[in-house]
């Protein structure tokens, strides 16, 4: 009998085989995951820096919102990245992300607040509603979204920031009203986050 056949017979050759397999195949993904790392991270920040300026108007920035961050403890404590836009040097808005829980979900939603507090834009970033019902929060469903383009905490008064089903001027969707009140919740929550915050952030330090 060789070597090798009675090496395989005893009773660690197995378990150190796949012991070596296992070392060899982690070892494997490693130098994967550090050899694409750099290329994941640029991808995330320009999939971000798109986001960003979907929600603010063309040329009302001429900084680089992605290096211009603050943090600032949100209402249950967690941080809230701020991304200030910039004319001149002059801070003249802010880009946040709030959340509300929709009828699936978390629904995470994107925000440009001009420095007066007047919404610029919002874009659902990240939701898991019914296809064909909730999914109009997203804007290549449906231009619902852009309703809150130009509302502020005064226009409409607080009372009317709510579906038109509860008293309120945005629209809901048949059959899934859940969804666009859970928006509306969050977005409204973020305006008095920001009128909170608002001489902080406009400090631009």
């Amino acid at each position: 009998m060789s070597t090798l056949a009675r090496w395989r017979e005893k009773l660690a050759y197995q378990p150190l085989s796949l012991g070596i397999v296992a070392l060899l195949t982690s070892a494997a993904l490693a130098l994967g995951n550090h050899a694409t790392h750099d290329d994941i991270v640029k991808a995330e920040q320009l999939d971000l820096q798109a986001s960003l300026l979907q929600v603010l108007p063309e040329g009302y920035a001429d900084n680089d919102l992605l290096t211009d961050t603050m943090s600032i403890a949100g209402a249950d404590g967690a941080p809230v990245t701020i991304y200030r836009a910039r004319k001149a040097g002059a801070v003249t808005g802010a880009v946040f992300q709030v959340s509300g829980r929709g009828y699936a979900g978390e629904i995470v939603v994107l925000m440009g607040i001009d420095a007066a507090g007047k919404m610029l834009g919002a874009r659902v970033v990240k939701h898991i509603e019914t296809p064909g019902l909730g999914d109009k929060i997203d804007v290549a469903k449906s231009a619902w979204i852009h309703d809150f383009e130009g509302k502020s905490l005064g226009d409409p008064p607080p009372e009317r920031w709510a579906v038109k089903k509860d008293g309120g001027v945005f629209d809901q969707f048949a059959g899934a009203t859940i969804t666009p009140r859970a928006v509306v919740k969050a977005v409204k929550g973020g305006m008095e986050f920001y009128a909170a915050h608002r001489d902080e952030i406009l400090k631009g330090d």
